[in-house]
């Protein structure tokens, strides 16, 4: 992306828009300091709580110049979500939705990341949080059987299982299981982000969806299945056939939303299957203060 487009890109962000210089400052102190200062850097964040990041790691550094890199999806974690709940994260990359949830809302949870490099900086920031009691991290992917496959590495957030036709020389082997062999419990919450293989997920996990106290998914289901032959309509049908229908959510206003099509094009989509429960949660949340601005 260019410097015209990223520019362009923060001021434009939900947290951003009435503070456009602010925003640009935030952008350059960063870009400048992360490279004159060695190492990474520790960024304070939402009720208390912090992540450690560095150049290039573009799972974070969307927090430090928009706030919530995800406005929608991470409000909608924040609002959704209290005490009593159990979050999972499948590709929790370093771990921002899972720091969000288990550490300023303060649920229980359990996080996947298949790809060793990234998992021990998702563990450092759980330890930094005092969460490693709270959530359970798995150094593994997820799938529809147990076994082994290969990940790419050194692609930041965008690490994924090789298809058949990828080849590479940045990949290393990771063990695999389904969801329903790894979860103890039924999650209320799930986020899913597994670039394009959230079929071979949700064929491992249908006791896991069956299950009526997970009320909510974030998934990625915008074409990126494609890459290993899925067609991801009948996943949609799926979702449909438990009770689960598309939304978006308003941070702000606190206001769920039927979305006009079955899943957003871009990015993830919000299914919802009890939105009487879901609105009731949303507002009974908490305001949440980040960058200086209430939600």
């Amino acid at each position: 992306m260019s410097l015209f487009r990223t520019m362009r890109h923060i001021t434009r962000a939900p947290l951003n828009r009435d503070r456009k210089l602010a925003s640009v400052v935030r952008f350059l102190k960063w870009q400048i300091g992360s490279r004159l200062i060695p190492g990474k850097t520790m960024v304070p964040w939402v009720n208390n709580t912090r992540f450690i990041a560095g150049v290039g790691e573009h799972g974070l550094t969307g927090n430090v110049y928009e706030g919530l890199c995800d406005f929608k999806d991470m409000g909608f974690v924040l609002h959704a979500l209290n005490e009593s709940d159990f979050f999972v994260d499948v590709g929790a990359n370093v771990g921002a939705y899972t720091i969000l949830a288990c550490g300023a809302v303060r649920a229980r949870g359990a996080c996947f990341e298949p790809v060793p490099e990234t998992y021990g900086r998702l563990v450092t920031n759980l330890a930094l949080n005092d969460l490693r009691e709270r959530v359970q991290s798995y150094n593994q992917g997820v799938g529809d059987s147990r076994g082994v496959l290969r990940f790419t590495t050194g692609e930041n957030a965008m690490n994924h299982v090789l298809a058949e036709h990828e080849t590479t020389t940045n990949m290393v082997e990771v063990p695999v299981d389904t969801l329903d062999a790894s979860l103890s419990s039924a999650p209320t919450m799930m986020k899913i982000d597994v670039e394009g293989y959230e079929t071979m997920v949700f064929r491992g996990a249908t006791r896991t969806f069956a299950n009526e106290q997970l009320n909510a998914l974030l998934v990625e289901l915008n074409g990126s299945g494609h890459r290993y032959g899925f067609d991801e309509n009948p996943l949609l049908e799926t979702l449909a056939g438990l009770g689960f229908r598309a939304y978006d959510y308003d941070p702000y206003a606190r206001t769920i939303t039927p979305l006009a099509k079955r899943n957003n094009p871009v990015g993830n989509t919000l299914f919802i299957r009890d939105l009487d429960r879901a609105r009731q949660r949303v507002r009974e949340a908490p305001p949440f203060r980040i960058l200086g601005k209430s939600i």
